[in-house]
């Protein structure tokens, strides 16, 4: 049997996706399965047995009439996709996009049976389209974890757990190795990981100033090393909140290897991550490291990971969440009022959990930030 997975845009996303491959591969012991997703993303995977055979596939816009979607560059690259899946067409093809294109491409490639959501026009061109969850006309907040798992279940999959799992090859491990000790850091529960962006927008970003500020109070006050993390466009950054943090043991990866493989070997290893909801939260989960997520303007039911060595943070605001890329009253209060002391409250919380046995979800008001603190 061969089964394709039309996988995520985002690195959080492939990772709440790895539940679904892993049930793939309980249900379909001898399948040939194949993974197709953006070239960057597609290491993120490696090594894992779920996947026997890995495509790429790279596309620009959100939307039929996007004029990037006209780039010659990006026809020829969705037109030798579909060459490739239609010579050796799927038995199934699962699409976890919620794209019309992503739809019509599964169309395309032959497969004789192809399950997705009905979503933004894809139930035209599945065999299979699964109604979202919904209440009152407006789609249900959903975990991408159960959202994906769904799919798997329609595909015949008996139920799963929701653990995130990923995995690193010895080659990882002694990159991370090399970074550790270029970076001269201590032993691995005096470390705190921090990463402030997300590839979703400005919206997500938790201000700079908050971030240096934490980093410079957790090695002065508490005598941490604080390490921020990047990927490789966001070196300039992570360089930048170091400097501005001003101490000895506040560094950043802006000169080290930052590819995937590396950067998951790197994360295990740290005592704890603070991060924004995006992409490195969800590699924590996957790796065991505990984690304080500060969440902004998407509602944090859609990502919930069900990591148990959790802290999740955000504010109640009349205006949160809003799910906008770029704050619609130009305040960003979500994130900006996450203040450095909050956090570092959080930090001390989790720590001070030897068992990080289980998820206790902070909700602050601006109006509880003394009493928090």
């Amino acid at each position: 049997m061969r089964i394709g997975v039309l996988l995520p845009n985002w690195v959080g996303d492939c990772v709440m996706a790895t539940p679904t491959l892993r049930a793939l591969r309980r249900r379909f012991p001898a399948a040939q399965i194949t993974g197709i997703a953006r070239p960057h993303l597609l290491s993120l995977f490696s090594p894992a047995d779920w996947l026997d055979q890995r495509l790429a596939w790279e596309h620009r816009g959100s939307g039929w009439l996007k004029p990037s979607w006209l780039n010659l560059g990006w026809v020829a690259h969705t037109a030798k996709l579909i060459g490739q899946l239609r010579s050796e067409p799927f038995d199934l093809l699962l699409v976890l996009r919620n794209s019309g294109l992503a739809a019509a491409v599964a169309r395309a490639s032959g497969a004789k049976q192809t399950i997705g959501y009905a979503r933004r026009g894809s139930g035209l061109f599945l065999s299979r389209a699964i109604a979202p969850p919904r209440a009152g006309g407006r789609f249900t907040p959903i975990s991408a974890i159960d959202y994906y798992l769904q799919l798997a279940e329609a595909a015949g999959c008996p139920t799963e757990s929701p653990e995130l799992e990923l995995s690193t090859t010895e080659q990882d491990e002694a990159a991370a190795d090399a970074i550790w000790q270029r970076l001269d850091l201590p032993d691995p529960e005096e470390v705190v990981l921090v990463n402030t962006g997300g590839a979703y927008g400005a919206a997500k970003q938790w201000p700079a100033e908050h971030a240096s500020e934490l980093a410079r109070e957790l090695a002065e006050q508490d005598g941490f090393t604080t390490v921020f993390l990047c990927g490789p466009d966001e070196r300039e950054h992570a360089a930048r909140l170091a400097a501005a943090a001003d101490h000895p043991r506040v560094k950043s990866l802006a000169t080290e290897d930052v590819r995937f493989g590396p950067t998951k070997a790197f994360i295990r290893r740290a005592s704890l991550l603070v991060s924004t909801d995006s992409g490195p939260r969800h590699i924590a989960a996957a790796v065991g490291t505990p984690t304080i997520t500060l969440f902004g303007p998407i509602d944090p039911a859609w990502s919930e990971n069900y990591q148990s060595a959790a802290i999740r943070l955000h504010l109640r605001l009349d205006c949160a969440p809003c799910g906008k890329r770029t704050c619609p009253l130009a305040h960003h209060r979500c994130l900006r009022d996450l203040t450095p002391a909050m956090v570092r409250c959080a930090v001390h919380s989790l720590r001070a959990d030897r068992e990080f046995s289980t998820a206790r979800p902070l909700r602050m008001s601006p109006a509880a930030t003394a009493a928090a603190v």
